[in-house]
């Protein structure tokens, strides 16, 4: 059995998943003040009288750093950043806690400058007083040679509680991309920590001594532990569940439009034959372009609780959310009200639901039935236009795959899966208003923790080899060996498909997950006086994204119910 757990910013979802069945699920509120409870409030209902020892393992997903970083919770961080020569790091300041210092290192991976302890001692001594606990540290070329960075956490010491290191978090060049990705890693790192601690409680207080996995943005997932490291990796978690959980749905010949409609916030994506699409260089979150691996996935401030009102005479939904629908004693009106005036749901309090959206019609000069049919419809014309905006984006650039570039691809949909818990009343309004086919994922309310319990490990790596100086390094792992002018493409294929496969098993994937490609291969000579001295090589690899082997065949009777043996 495998237990798959999405904690989103409404609800927190959780099913027991059997050899090709549910045997379990559960749809809790999420408490952000207290995860605790509801990781294990949502534990409890699925494992009730379940031997621990029949638990596989328990894969979760989590919106909460997202959430940390579109709201602006994020904990105070600083950033120490060397550049060297060129454009001046103060120009990607993330704070006030930003320090630009000396020291420099260039291209090949040469010291230029040495870093100045006093400098970085002041710099300590200054955060400490004002009580700055988390800090980021990042070197322009550190992907080439990560010493100044490794250098200026060994003089900060161990008076910080988190300590982040901009070449452990990707091996692609980008130095704005490295601070905003370092940064993000240093200040969500107090909310991810939190929710760990409350997973690792809840399965400990349940007796689950069991691996625990975390759905990263990429549609993969990394062990529990290794994502205190990088817990940016988090980022666009919930996106990626929903990613996962349409998967066995979508058409095998077309492209396929997923919409998850959720409490806070409508996800979509773009599957092309059952693949997802991955942004090629990172995820933008929060206006921060970063590094991080992800599929590629938009949301919107717009689900069944966006508050709803009246703005300059006209109707507005969302982008916010001020808790539930007034029809399950929420304070505001919400689309979901409007399902309740217009009949379509009824497991709440109707007269609360009418009572809320009763000020907006009179302010409209509308009838009750009439204003509740206009805040649906524009709910759905809202999804649809931000849908049509994302496809238009995709359709501006090379079409990347989490396979494959796909260059001068179209992508034109011609379904749509709808996943979330108001699913089938938004399937049917939106079936009317396009073209699209339009279909409701099977068990659609607990869709998002399905695809996070089934999705398997991914990881990548890069590894840079430079024959001249007589170095190959993978900075993300800490892993640097001398080679000899011999050193080609080949070998360094044979070495990053090594160092790949040791990480994934130690993040605990099994051997059957191992499905490893070569995403970059890339070799330069390099010359001088019209000899070629050596070679410049970069070679960068990866886990295939996707459903766990033994699953993928099943998927589609994954989702299928059925009673636990022996339970009531």
């Amino acid at each position: 059995m495998i237990i798959g757990l999405d904690v989103g910013g409404t609800h927190t979802d959780v099913v027991l998943i059997g050899e090709d069945c549910i045997l379990r699920q559960s749809k809790v509120p999420t408490n952000p003040s207290n995860l605790f409870e509801s990781v294990w409030t949502a534990l409890e209902e699925v494992t009730r009288d379940v031997p621990p020892e029949s638990i596989r393992r328990a894969v979760l997903s989590t919106t909460l750093t997202t959430n940390a970083i579109a709201e602006q919770k994020m904990v105070e961080a600083a950033m120490i950043v060397s550049g060297g020569p060129g454009i001046d790091p103060e120009c990607f300041r993330t704070g006030r806690h930003y320090f630009s210092v000396s020291g420099s290192i260039n291209h090949r991976g040469r010291e230029i400058q040495p870093v100045d302890p006093m400098e970085i001692e002041a710099i300590a001594a200054l955060l400490k007083s004002e009580g700055v606990r988390h800090v980021g540290v990042v070197s322009k070329f550190s992907v080439r040679n990560p010493k100044h960075e490794i250098v200026i956490r060994d003089i900060l010491g161990n008076d910080f509680e988190n300590i982040v290191l901009g070449h452990r978090l990707s091996g692609n060049l980008s130095f704005p991309r490295r601070i905003a990705t370092t940064y993000l890693n240093a200040s969500v790192y107090p909310v991810h920590k939190k929710f760990f601690q409350a997973v690792q409680d809840s399965l400990q207080k349940k007796g689950l001594n069991i691996p625990i996995f975390i759905l990263k943005a990429d549609g993969g997932t990394m062990s529990l532990e290794a994502s205190l490291n990088s817990p940016g990796q988090t980022i666009l978690s919930g996106p990626a569940a929903s990613v996962m959980g349409s998967l066995p749905f979508s058409s095998e010949t077309d492209e396929t439009l997923v919409l998850d409609i959720g409490g806070t916030t409508t996800d979509m994506a773009v599957l092309i034959r059952r693949v997802p699409l991955l942004d090629p260089v990172g995820s933008e979150v929060g206006g921060y372009k970063t590094l991080i691996r992800s599929l590629k996935t938009y949301s919107i401030g717009l689900g069944g609780d966006s508050t709803v009102r009246i703005v300059d005479g006209k109707l507005k939904i969302g982008p916010d959310r001020q808790g539930r629908a007034m029809a399950y004693g929420g304070p505001f009106p919400t689309p979901t009200d409007a399902l309740f005036v217009l009949g379509k749901a009824s497991n709440g309090d109707v007269e609360a639901a009418r009572r809320g959206i009763q000020p907006l019609a009179e302010q409209l000069g509308m009838s009750l039935e009439d204003t509740a049919n206009r805040i649906f419809d524009q709910a759905c014309n809202m999804i649809l236009e931000a849908a049509a905006r994302m496809i238009d984006d995709i359709n501006s650039k090379p079409v990347y795959t989490v396979q494959e570039l796909l260059e001068g691809y179209q992508v034109k949909p011609k379904e749509i899966l709808v996943l979330g818990g108001p699913a089938p009343y938004f399937a049917f309004r939106l079936a009317a208003m396009t073209e699209f086919q339009v279909h409701v994922v099977p068990q659609w309310n607990v869709a998002n923790a399905l695809g996070t319990g089934m999705a398997k490990n991914t990881c990548e790596l890069t590894l840079f080899a430079d024959t001249e100086r007589g170095i190959a390094i993978a900075p993300e792992e800490q892993y640097y060996q001398q080679v000899k002018k011999d050193f080609d493409r080949q070998k360094a294929v044979d070495l990053a498909f090594k160092l790949l496969k040791d990480k994934c098993l130690q993040e605990g994937a099994s051997e059957s997950e191992l499905e490893m490609e070569v995403l970059e291969d890339l070799q330069f000579n390099m010359v001088r006086d019209f000899y070629t001295t050596g070679k410049n090589i970069r070679i960068k690899v990866q886990i295939k994204p996707g459903l766990i082997p033994e699953f993928r065949d099943i998927a589609e009777r994954l989702f299928n119910f059925c009673p636990l043996p022996g339970a009531n």
